[in-house]
């Protein structure tokens, strides 16, 4: 039998390793946190500017790249998380599923097994 986590992990080279490490701890609400604390710093000077362009730059360019970024990742995560646990439960029903079908299927030989060891029944001729 195939094992997925391990064919996965064999299959990575080391720079997929890094970017797996980097995305690990950048889709996290805690670096989500630490990136809105950053672009936080720099909203005064923003809206001190007065310049509308200034705002929206920093909204557009800091803000919403740098704080929803990891956001984002998390969310993706849990739907990942979310959508195996799927196909977990789903794996386990067809197994469940099988081995109901393969009992069925053997009492279904014993029946026709023992249908033919009595044979047909005859009718005493007068």
């Amino acid at each position: 039998m195939r094992h997925a986590n391990k064919e996965h992990q064999e299959s990575l080279t080391p720079l997929d390793k890094f970017a797996l490490g980097i995305t690990n701890r950048v889709g996290t609400m805690t670096c989500a946190a630490f990136f809105a604390v950053i672009a936080l710093i720099s909203l005064p000077g923003a809206l001190a500017s007065g310049n509308a362009l200034i705002i929206v730059a920093w909204i557009a360019q800091t803000f919403l790249q740098l704080v929803l970024l990891p956001v984002i990742m998390v969310g993706q995560n849990l739907q990942t998380r979310h959508a195996t646990t799927r196909e977990e439960i789903q794996f386990e029903v067809n197994v469940k599923t099988e081995n109901m079908v393969e009992e069925l299927l053997k009492l279904a030989r014993e029946a026709k097994i023992t249908k033919k060891s009595h044979g047909p029944k005859r009718k005493a001729s007068s």
